[in-house]
């Protein structure tokens, strides 16, 4: 719990801490590029099927005799007339001397281009009896995350917060990049979730990192600065999808910059932190000098030593924190109960958040513009929810947003499909409450977690200007100071209560 006074020390938020938060965060504008590429990359143009090949389509009303028509006169999607239907159409949209007899696309498909000139959906056929497999490419990409931030999630608590970010930029940049050049669909598929899996790892560990290199004060103000980033990622997919239609170099384009994050990650400096709870003391007194060099605290850099260090943290190195493993999770009392509760947290803003934000297309309005307007709405959900974790702490907060964002989408639930502004407007509003709730619950379990195990609501602790627990021991302590508390109170209560009797007597 020493820590903080230790960042006091060399600088508090100085020089480097600005630089490396910087530098940390700005993976994140293209991180939501990927986490909803694909309603750019898989968008559905209006489609029908291709006649067979030995149609004239050139020829004025070729095309017309083999589409079947839905109910408000549009070509089918999925559906082929057996023989052509000549004549004028009957009621039933059949032609004057036709059977009417439908078959499925046997021969392809046309497609619309003037929207969306290449999609994976328009080049493997990914529509009608195959439509499945579009959302099968995205929920792949979705376990890939799961799986990164179970993988990943234990080797940055194993290996270190920079050695695991530097591997996560490697894995984005290569494997986004060759899902641009991907083949056929499976091997895409396979990139995809190799993609998901390191860039969760980036999305935890660049919080963590962040986290344990600020003192107490500034947590909220650099997980809302973090919030903010992947905010403006969203515009900046918008624009870029819109000036870079062809999935594939749209793919590209939001890929190759992790080769960049990758070179300029080697110069992070690892979270002294961490070192510390890993018993590394030579590594901490390292890291915190190398830190006061940079924010131009020499003198002080040159007072720290290992007695000193020991000194300060001398409970953290009695704990034997090396031997933690994820397993305390549920072995200890304290974490299981936070372990429970976040999970719970974390499943419930990530279905509904991804649930609106996956399929753009469904809101009947461009999908350019829907993407804007979901990025701005974050603006000033995540100030509003700044100030409420600043005053009123992270509890009230995670409560507030969870609790909005599932009005709103209970009432859009009911709202009848023909008010699209309405259902938009909900949707809109119940999208920026669950970015206020990513924003908190990111800080939150940063916060709650002991240093050892860190990369993993009216239930929760509050956290408002609370120093970060290093290990299991002080989770213990914390969650059981109420309770000594309570009970120390009892004691002060029975002699007051005897003599109370013997008064009476």
């Amino acid at each position: 719990m020493a820590f903080n006074d230790l960042l006091q020390q060399v600088g508090g938020v100085g020089r480097f801490q600005q630089i490396q938060v910087t530098l940390v965060v700005l993976p994140l504008l293209l991180m939501a590029s990927h986490n909803t590429l694909q309603n750019f990359t898989a968008a559905i143009p209006t489609h029908h099927c291709r006649p067979p090949a030995d149609t004239n389509l050139s020829k004025d009303g070729e095309l017309e005799a083999w589409l079947p028509r839905d109910r408000q006169g549009q070509p089918e999607s999925c559906l082929l007339f057996t023989i052509p239907q000549q004549g004028p159409p009957s009621p039933n949209g059949t032609g004057a001397n036709g059977t009417g007899a439908t078959e499925p696309c046997t021969h392809g498909w046309i497609y619309d281009n003037s929207t969306f000139p290449s999609t994976i959906v328009t080049e493997w056929d990914l529509v009608c009896s195959n439509r499945a497999l579009r959302q099968l490419a995205q929920s792949l990409y979705m376990v890939g995350v799961l799986l990164g931030a179970m993988v990943f999630g234990y080797l940055a608590d194993r290996l270190g917060r920079r050695k695991l970010l530097i591997l996560n930029y490697l894995q984005t940049a290569v494997s986004g990049t060759c899902a641009a050049f991907a083949p056929n669909f499976p091997v895409y598929c396979a990139f995809r979730l190799l993609s998901g899996m390191s860039l969760a790892g980036i999305s935890l560990n660049c919080m963590t990192l962040n986290v344990e290199w600020m003192p107490i004060h500034t947590r909220a103000c650099v997980g809302t600065l973090t919030g903010y980033v992947y905010s403006l990622g969203q515009f900046l997919l918008a624009g870029v999808a819109l000036a870079v239609p062809h999935w594939r170099h749209l793919q590209l384009l939001v890929s190759v910059p992790f080769f960049a994050f990758f070179i300029y990650s080697w110069f992070f400096i690892e979270s002294a932190r961490w070192y510390s709870s890993s018993g590394r003391l030579d590594l901490t007194l390292r890291a915190l000098q190398r830190v006061a060099w940079i924010n131009g605290k020499r003198e002080e850099g040159t007072k720290l030593s290992m007695e000193v260090l020991r000194a300060s943290l001398q409970k953290e190195l009695t704990m034997g924190k090396g031997q933690v493993s994820a397993l305390e999770l549920l072995r200890c009392p304290a974490l299981r109960h936070l372990f429970f509760c976040l999970s719970t947290l974390w499943f419930a803003t990530s279905f509904a958040y991804y649930g609106l934000v996956m399929d753009l297309q469904g809101f009947g309005v461009s999908i350019y513009l829907i993407q804007v307007i979901f990025g701005a709405v974050d603006l000033p959900a995540k100030l509003v929810g700044f100030l409420v974790i600043n005053s009123l702490g992270r509890r009230p907060a995670q409560m507030a947003s969870l609790l909005l964002a599932g009005i709103c989408i209970l009432v859009n639930g009911v709202v009848p499909q023909d008010q699209s502004i309405v259902r938009t407007s909900l949707a809109v509003l119940g999208k920026g409450c669950l970015a206020a709730s990513f924003n908190c619950i990111f800080l939150y379990t940063g916060e709650l977690y002991p240093t050892v195990i860190r990369a993993v609501t009216a239930l929760l602790p509050e956290t408002l200007g609370q120093p970060l627990p290093d290990t299991v021991q002080d989770m213990e302590s914390r969650r059981g100071k109420p309770r000594q508390q309570e009970q120390e109170q009892r004691k002060k209560m029975v002699p007051l209560q005897a003599t109370a009797r013997e008064n009476v007597l």
